[in-house]
């Protein structure tokens, strides 16, 4: 992921930052608790395509 894409990307849902889950690879939500897929390392910022995050997930600290 671009940090320069990450600086400037936000929530679509609730206009906060973003954090890259490498893992996963997607893009994380934590105010609005949603997960967004990369696909064909494009971010895909649709509410309707993100996935909800566990309570776990809301949780954890960013790496």
């Amino acid at each position: 992921m671009d940090p320069k894409l990450l600086d400037i990307l936000v929530c679509p849902v609730s206009k906060a930052p973003l954090e890259w889950n490498k893992e996963t690879h997607e893009l994380i939500c934590r105010t609005s608790g949603l997960a967004y897929p990369i696909r064909d390392d494009i971010p895909v910022m649709l509410e309707s395509e993100a996935r909800t995050l566990t309570a776990d997930e809301r949780l954890k600290e960013s790496k």
